[in-house]
């Protein structure tokens, strides 16, 4: 058996979708686990694209099992519009499971998201307004309805009418937006159910079952670890756990059967949405990087905020995910710089340090220390050999694996899946 799990080292867009469409052409089994259709990965396959957002990126091979699981937000009218996407072009999506247990996005939860956004003015957080937030907080609040309830024709309807005597209160009176009907909604949503019911069941026994007989299982990360609602920026994070650890509660397997946690990185830094950058460059040089890197959201179209590659991300990262490998994605929109920054330390009010601080406020007052390296100005996007890329590409990624003490086993030169060399 051989269980690996992929995760975003950064702030996330670094670029999982191609390293996880790699290793699910391996995999009989790929589960995804946390977050929602806030989250995309952006396959390249044979020259064509695919946009995923909740469904498990297993599901361009036949023989791959998908999963769904538990730690996952829901909406089944975009889970519905993929799995339509998906069957319009031959691919089959017999093989997708939903965990019962799975948290639904409803509408009061995207207006509430949007609501809320508007509220909070300058103060906003920068969320995608997609309802995720609001779904994890009646999921901690207990008054959340899952895959079980919403495939129930009983427990469904009564659930809506109560969720939406107190939700519809909180649109009009606390925001002044206008309240939903709630037999619409139940209307819209049964017909919702009547197609996802076939896909909903019980997913825990079904992967100890796989892994108890030796299959390849791959849990695949959304968004990254700076978005962690516990060891992210907070509050400008996600409300979920992009962590390693989250894997474990969002698909019902303990740390024991975890063998490889595999981080991404890429060779810059970006983030979307608000809070502290110390990297960040407000310049023809990040608008370059941002261009030639294709930064641009897959979910919201929203163009990424980029910087230097900041290291000390990058070993929080490998702390608190214990990452056992790093794949380094995305070096090749570096290509033209005369020269490279990297972030080895901060400055936070005349103290040099290598940890990254827990709360914004020191965050905010931490200066990047760089260290200056030659850029290279070769075409790298077909080279196969580690040894074959400029010398001064090849210097740049030591010195990270250097900072980071983590080894890089696998490099991105483009954005095709044999556009990596690995080491």
């Amino acid at each position: 058996m051989s269980t690996k799990v992929v995760i975003g080292a950064q702030w996330g867009d670094e670029g999982k979708g191609k390293t996880i469409d790699i290793l699910a052409g391996r995999a009989d089994v790929v589960v995804r686990t946390s977050g929602g259709n806030n989250a995309g990965h952006t396959l390249m396959v044979d020259g064509v694209t695919y946009k995923l957002h909740v469904m498990p990126s297993g599901i361009l091979y036949p023989d791959t099992v998908n999963i769904i699981g538990c730690g996952v937000v829901i909406d089944p009218k975009v889970l519905l519009e993929e799995i339509d996407g998906f069957e319009s072009k031959g691919i089959s999506t017999k093989n997708l499971k939903i965990d019962a247990r799975a948290h639904v996005i409803m509408p009061y939860h995207i207006e509430l998201d949007g609501l809320s956004e508007a509220a909070r003015g300058k103060g906003d957080i920068g969320t995608t307004k997609k309802g995720i937030g609001p779904c994890y907080t009646d999921k901690a609040e207990r008054s959340g309805i899952r895959m079980c309830d919403l495939i129930d024709a009983e427990i469904f309807p009564e659930k809506v009418r109560e969720n939406l005597k107190i939700k519809n209160k909180m649109i009009e009176l606390v925001y002044g937006g206008t309240p939903l009907d709630p037999e619409k909604v139940i209307e819209e949503y049964t017909a919702y159910a009547d197609r996802l019911r076939p896909y909903v069941c019980d997913t825990v026994p079904l992967l100890h079952k796989a892994m108890d007989e030796d299959k390849e299982v791959l849990f695949e990360g959304a968004q990254g670890i700076l978005l962690d609602i516990d060891l992210g920026t907070y509050p400008y994070v996600t409300s979920s756990h992009p962590i390693s650890g989250g894997v474990c509660v969002g698909s019902g397997v303990g740390p024991k059967h975890i063998d490889e946690c595999i981080g991404i990185l890429k060779g810059y830094t970006t983030r979307v949405g608000n809070g502290p950058f110390p990297t960040e460059l407000n310049d023809e040089t990040g608008e370059q990087i941002r261009q030639k890197g294709f930064e641009f959201g897959t979910t919201t179209g929203r163009p990424r905020r980029t910087g230097w590659f900041d290291a000390v991300i990058a070993k929080y990262a490998v702390r608190t995910s214990s990452l056992t490998s790093v794949v380094f994605n995305k070096i090749d929109p570096l290509g033209g710089l005369d020269k490279i920054k990297i972030c080895v330390a901060y400055n936070k009010n005349g103290e040099i340090t290598t940890d990254f601080p827990p709360t914004l406020t020191e965050l905010a007052q931490c200066e990047p220390v760089y260290e200056e390296m030659d850029g290279w100005n070769e075409d790298i996007s077909d080279i196969k050999e580690f040894d074959k890329l400029p010398l001064a590409a090849q210097k740049y990624i030591l010195r990270v694996e250097e900072l980071i003490g983590c080894k890089i086993s696998s490099i991105g030169v483009g954005p095709g899946r044999d556009q990596n060399i690995e080491r």
